[in-house]
C-alpha cells in the first residue's frame, strides 16, 4: 500500500498551503504551481492588479 507521506509537495503561493502529488499531474508536475483552479485565478488576478 501507498503512503502519501511518500508523496511530494509543494507549497501554493496564494493560499501558503502545501499540496500533494495528485496522478492527474503527472505528466506536468514541475509546470504545476497552484494547489487548486481557485488559487490559480486568485493568482492571476493578484498579478494583473500589480501591473
Amino acid at each position: 500500500m501507498h503512503r502519501k507521506s511518500h508523496l511530494p509537495t509543494k507549497i501554493c503561493p496564494v493560499c501558503e498551503r502545501p499540496f500533494a502529488w495528485r496522478k492527474k499531474w503527472a505528466r506536468n508536475w514541475d509546470s504545476v504551481v497552484y494547489c487548486s483552479e481557485r488559487c490559480r485565478r486568485q493568482g492571476k488576478q493578484a498579478a494583473a492588479s500589480s501591473d
